[in-house]
């Protein structure tokens, strides 16, 4: 991947020295996975930081037999950053929602590149800010109502993948299951809302593509309080 190609898809890369991206384009590790699959194992964490070329998937928490969906990341983001400052046992994997394509690049290499560059290291901690930030907002919500709650999930996915179309935003048709993890609300719940967002023609299942078009990405923004 060119350099200019990856510091535009990779948010993090924005205001890294070129010397930098070509560098570290040149040791990433590619991956590529068909949906359902595993793309890192609990043992797995620690040993490297990916990014997602394209494609979506989840971090789950196991607890027992069962597992709950954490989060949701699509292109551009990245992962397991954390992970290789600490090395606590883990209990969270990542499964592909989608085929997903991947880079790597080694734990060892991506901290000597955060020392070398400070531009890499600071965006990298105004995005982890920003994501600590997302996570409080979630917390503020806890007591609202379900559609409040799911609205944030939607806008906030919305905010940080969609890709503009035609009649609206789009993002992946995140399965039921996943989205009511996300957003800390039962399935049914979530089915019921989804099910009032398109009678009232905010949003829009494309089966064929498998994608969500949201038709009023403000209205859910305000509904979130985010507005």
């Amino acid at each position: 991947m060119q350099p200019e190609a990856f510091s535009e898809l990779f948010p993090l890369f924005e205001s890294a020295s070129p010397e930098t991206v070509e560098w570290l384009g040149s040791v990433t590790t590619q991956h590529e996975y068909p949906a359902d699959r595993a793309v890192l194992m609990e043992d797995a964490w620690g040993n490297a930081v990916y990014f997602i070329e394209s494609g979506w998937v989840k971090v789950r928490r196991h607890a027992g037999d069962s597992a709950v969906t954490l989060a949701v990341l699509g292109p551009g983001d990245f992962f397991g950053e954390m992970a290789i400052l600490d090395e606590s046992p883990r209990s969270t994997d990542v499964v592909a929602l989608a085929p997903v394509k991947l880079l790597s690049v080694s734990a060892q290499r991506f901290i000597q590149t955060l020392f070398k560059d400070s531009q890499l290291h600071h965006r990298m901690l105004q995005l982890m800010v920003q994501r600590l930030r997302q996570t409080n907002f979630r917390f503020q919500l806890r007591h609202q109502p379900p559609a409040v709650k799911l609205a944030n999930t939607l806008a906030t996915l919305s905010e940080a993948y969609g890709q503009s179309v035609d009649g609206g935003v789009t993002i992946f048709n995140i399965p039921i299951a996943d989205l009511a993890d996300v957003t800390d609300i039962s399935e049914e719940e979530t089915s019921k809302i989804m099910d009032k967002l398109v009678e009232k023609g905010w949003l829009k299942v494309d089966e064929a593509n498998d994608t969500l078009v949201l038709s009023n990405v403000k209205q859910l923004s305000q509904l979130a309080g985010k507005g």
